[in-house]
């Protein structure tokens, strides 16, 4: 049986995980570095960085509240975790809620922050189902030849769209090399609905509601449901 090297849960082989594609959403998105703060002031950083969060819960929010129960995350930092942490959260509150780590090889996070890793782990921990869509306990990320591969983080974000009905994504439209670009672009041509906001999308809250965070969760609390729309 494989097992994750960062908390000794087991995982699976993706191609054994048959979700009701209809019913599962997967969240892509930017780390924490992508944040600029409001206004380009750093004394907002903190409060930029936790709209980012809440609106992100706030989608997700809204794909439950329309039926979907199954949220694939790619456990990468910042995004990917953040919205584990959410659906951790929501499936208290919600037992239906089933929360899916796809690992897109077993090495992944050996270059994480230790802080990244010990947040890693509580996810795994509390996970509904780990997976990996590569089992080889060696392969690494690499442009080179040998043990290393170049398409690891692509086919783990393939496989996350191709398992999907939808894509909830922090994305920032300037980062068109980034990861996230490559999963909504084949969301995309795939024809799944996606659900995208960007710093520009925060800025804009928070220009509305000030910079009191309470402010700025009640705005974001009353977004209409987007998925109550053609995405």
């Amino acid at each position: 049986m494989l097992t994750s090297l960062i908390s000794g849960e087991p995982v699976q082989l993706a191609e054994g995980f048959a979700p009701d594609i209809t019913k599962t959403v997967c969240i892509s998105g930017h780390r924490a570095k992508s944040i600029a703060p409001y206004n380009g002031n750093p004394v907002y950083q903190n409060i930029t960085a936790a709209a980012v969060k809440l609106l992100l819960g706030r989608y997700i929010d809204m794909a439950a509240e329309r039926g979907y129960v199954s949220f694939i995350s790619g456990l990468a930092t910042g995004t990917d975790l953040w919205a584990a942490e959410h659906i951790i959260r929501k499936r208290s509150q919600n037992s239906s809620i089933q929360l899916i780590g796809a690992m897109p090889y077993l090495r992944h996070a050996e270059r994480f922050s230790a802080a990244d890793k010990r947040l890693l782990a509580e996810v795994e921990r509390e996970a509904d189902l780990l997976i990996t869509v590569d089992p080889d306990p060696d392969i690494v990320y690499s442009k080179t030849h040998g043990r290393g591969s170049r398409d690891l983080y692509r086919n783990r974000n393939y496989y996350m769209v191709d398992n999907s009905a939808a894509v909830i994504a922090f994305f920032n439209s300037d980062e068109t090399f980034s990861g996230t670009a490559q999963t909504l672009n084949y969301a995309s041509r795939r024809g799944r609905k996606i659900c995208r906001f960007g710093l520009e999308d925060v800025y804009r809250i928070i220009d509305r509601s000030g910079t009191d965070l309470r402010n700025i969760a009640r705005s974001i609390s009353f977004l209409d449901n987007v998925f109550d729309k053609s995405l």
